[in-house]
């Protein structure tokens, strides 16, 4: 340790020790303390895509991808985090927790504050809330700011999925919202949260315009069972429901009630793991609009080949009502026009499958295909010539994807 002349003046003449000045100088300042449990983490999320054929200006607009993406290399989306989690031993513990998004997929993220402006901006805040624990019961947890939504099989973050691109289940879910939400572990099989919300979202300190009330809000509920340990091969396997109601901001201002129910089962074979998710998505009738509908089913399965190698399989069944744009851009027709949501067409038959190879450390490394078909027998596709939906367009998309992730 270099200690500077003044210090070591002191030390000669016998008013301090050079042991003390150590002791003093490596004790971290309180700054400092605070910043040593703060953890850093993301990933960069990255793709190449070869959408089959041609005439590619139109594709399925399943969340996250769409004509942008195809035939060419991306950058999906950057992610940093910052995230400090309550002391454990601290029964009122507090910590945060701060995801920034970076990139394209920044802009589709679309939470834009309130204030923020249009246009894209390659920036979102994906989360951004304090994390307090109460000691109430077996312990609550809190979370007060913007946090990610509580309902669906699948999560914004590409990696953490079976496949890389989303479903049209995640595609009308709802993705993140600003308020309360109370966490509850009762015991090792059942889980509850609660919440209180601005809005459907995405809009950081959205609000319900008038005529209505400041009281309009979004109301959030949910539930978990695991299976025990002692409940063999189908321990640690999980079901889950979760409702949302409220406004969320579109035509008419109307309120949405997105509910889900899905589940994760082991199997006897420990390499096999099966899901199953079922959403809907549906807005009432009002002045002028028309009641809408959207619902989705998903069957998963993962097979761990090799400690390496993972196998997995995606197949959904989508369907709409013909006068809802759940989940795309709105369309230049009236929701109450009849006119499908261009890119969404009423029904669609997908199937992907991915396989998974970690061979560099830190790295995400698959190989994907997606089959889209446009099941319903009216004359429309993937690339409809109006907002109605009429005329004629490809009932098929085939797509290849490479995708590497490397997490931090």
């Amino acid at each position: 340790m270099k200690f500077n002349k003044w210090t070591l003046g002191l030390a000669a003449v016998g008013l301090v020790s050079l042991a003390s000045v150590v002791q003093a100088e490596e004790k971290p300042s309180s700054v400092m303390t605070s910043l040593s449990s703060t953890m850093l983490s993301g990933y960069v999320d990255t793709s190449a895509q070869w959408n089959m054929g041609t005439g590619n200006a139109n594709n399925p607009k399943y969340a996250f991808g769409g004509a942008g993406k195809a035939d060419g290399f991306n950058l999906n989306v950057v992610k940093l985090s910052l995230a400090k989690d309550p002391d454990a031993t601290d029964k009122w513990g507090a910590g945060y927790k701060f995801d920034a998004l970076f990139g394209p997929d920044a802009n589709s993220f679309n939470t834009l504050s309130s204030t923020g402006g249009a246009g894209p901006k390659d920036f979102a805040i994906k989360q951004a809330y304090v994390d307090l624990k109460a000691d109430i019961g077996n312990g609550l947890d809190l979370k007060m700011g913007v946090w990610d939504t509580i309902i669906g099989y699948e999560v914004f973050e590409s990696g953490n999925n079976p496949n890389f691109t989303r479903s049209y289940a995640y595609t009308i879910e709802p993705t993140t919202h600003t308020g309360l939400l109370a966490s509850y572990q009762v015991n090792e099989m059942i889980g509850l949260s609660a919440g209180i919300a601005d809005t459907f979202g995405p809009t950081i300190n959205g609000r319900a315009n008038p005529p209505r009330a400041e009281s309009s809000k979004t109301f959030l509920g949910s539930v978990s069972l695991t299976a025990p340990k002692d409940w063999g091969f189908i321990a640690g396997s999980t079901l889950y429901g979760c409702v949302i109601d409220g406004f969320n901001g579109g035509p008419g201002n109307v309120n949405q009630t997105s509910f889900y129910v899905g589940t994760s089962v082991n199997t006897p074979l420990k390499e096999l793991k099966l899901g199953a998710s079922y959403d809907y998505a549906g807005t009432p009738k009002s002045v002028g609009i028309t009641s809408t509908y959207a619902n989705a089913i998903d069957l998963y399965a993962t097979y761990q080949v090799t400690e390496k190698l993972s196998l997995n399989g995606r197949g959904e069944y989508f369907s709409q009502s013909r006068n809802t744009g759940f989940g795309a851009p709105a369309t230049t027709a009236s929701p109450a026009s009849g006119g499908v949501a261009f890119g969404l067409p009423a029904e669609v038959l997908a199937l992907t499958a991915t396989a998974q190879y970690d061979l560099w450390k830190n790295v995400i490394s698959r190989m994907e295909f997606r089959w889209d078909h446009q099941a319903s027998g009216e004359n429309t596709g993937f690339a409809p010539v109006n907002a109605y939906g009429t005329g004629s367009g490809k009932r098929n998309a085939y797509e290849v994807i490479a995708n590497i992730i490397y997490k931090f």
